[in-house]
């Protein structure tokens, strides 16, 4: 903790929902976490939205930054370190989920015979509908984790939920999709 304890104050004010606390910790160090994040991510877009998350995290749950274990600006920094690093990953996972998409998508056309276009066709139409039987709960954490690419926890945080539940949701919306697949035939159980 600092000597002078002004990070503990700028928590307790934060705590106290005074935006004027915000404005004050954004002015002092949303510089620093945009260049960590851009050093990181290479993209001036990503660096500009995980500043932005970072400062709406802190505002929205100040309790969650603890002044007896360091500094506040150590802490964003920590919390822009491990955003921009979920980007960087999901920015990965795309690139190669894009290339074997685009590979799958070349090769379609080209099926030793009709009837193997038809079976690939009708799975991805069955997944699909799967995905949108989902109960309205599980289709929104489906949509965040597979569609968007965000973690558990940006999934707990877009949808206001503990962390456990986000996972919870996922896995039983995998579960319910996989029953429906084995249901059509397309997933052995």
């Amino acid at each position: 903790m600092p000597p002078d304890g002004s990070d503990a104050r700028l928590r307790e004010r934060l705590v106290a929902g005074d935006g004027d606390a915000l404005a004050e910790a954004y002015d002092r160090w949303s510089g620093l976490i945009h260049t960590l994040a851009l050093r990181i991510t290479d993209d001036a877009a990503a660096a500009e939205d995980i500043t932005q998350d970072v400062f709406v995290g802190l505002w929205q749950r100040p309790g969650a930054y603890d002044p007896e274990r360091g500094a506040l600006r150590t802490w964003l920094c920590m919390l822009a370190r491990s955003r921009a690093l979920d980007w960087t990953r999901r920015r990965e996972a795309r690139a190669r989920y894009h290339a074997v998409a685009g590979a799958s998508a070349a090769a379609a056309p080209a099926y030793a015979d009709i009837d193997e276009a038809v079976i690939w066709h009708t799975e991805t139409k069955v997944v699909r509908e799967a995905v949108r039987a989902l109960p309205d709960l599980q289709r929104q954490a489906v949509h965040l984790a597979y569609y968007r690419g965000h973690t558990y926890r940006q999934v707990a945080l877009e949808l206001n939920i503990p962390e456990g539940t986000a996972k919870s949701r996922l896995r039983l919306a995998l579960a319910n999709i996989a029953d429906r697949l084995a249901a059509e035939g397309i997933l052995e159980r």
